[in-house]
């Protein structure tokens, strides 16, 4: 989303929101993506050894996006990290850090312990049950306020099931409605 901002001279600037952070021609440079990912990583093992958690870090470019990784053996405390709430807002501060050290806004995604794999099937889940509720009659369903990036995910998992999906609300209130294809 483009929001127009006035500067001190007046002129109109085109600034980008965090949450909407421009199109396809704004997508970072594969390096620039590479220096995201290592930032990132450096920061997460800094934040793993202070915690003393063990974790291997993994770190992939995927669809202009610096993925990392944090995974463990399965009896390792790194579980301590995995919920939802905590992998979001370590990530949310991994994003800072990235941007301290860049000066870009980073898109980075981060998950530990797969939770993110966890959470795509729950999402899943929800959109199998609202298509259920439209093919019982209904008119639409609405999902639960997300995230951008799980906003992404349902839209992907509703076009592949042949229905239309948009996002509505704003800020923290933003959700997903999903309707028939006409």
């Amino acid at each position: 989303m483009t929001d127009i901002q006035s500067t001190e001279s007046e002129q109109i600037v085109p600034t980008v929101s965090p949450e909407q952070p421009g199109t396809a021609q704004d997508a970072p440079a594969a390096d620039q993506v590479e220096d995201e990912g290592d930032i990132a990583a450096d920061y997460i093992e800094e934040f793993l050894d202070i915690c003393d958690i063990d974790g291997d870090i993994d770190i992939e470019s995927r669809n202009g996006r610096a993925y990392i990784s944090v995974h463990a053996e399965e009896n390792a405390n790194l579980r301590l990290l995995s919920k939802p709430e905590t992998v979001t807002a370590l990530q949310e501060l991994t994003r800072l850090a990235v941007q301290s050290k860049t000066g870009e806004f980073s898109r980075l995604i981060l998950d530990i312990g797969g939770s993110r794999e966890t959470r795509e099937g729950e999402l899943a889940a929800l959109v199998e049950r609202a298509i259920t509720r439209i093919e019982e009659g209904a008119g639409q369903a609405a999902l639960p306020p997300m995230s951008s990036y799980e906003r992404k995910l349902v839209h992907d998992l509703v076009a592949e099931r042949g229905y239309v999906s948009n996002s509505e609300g704003e800020g923290r209130d933003r959700h997903t409605v999903i309707t028939a294809a006409e």
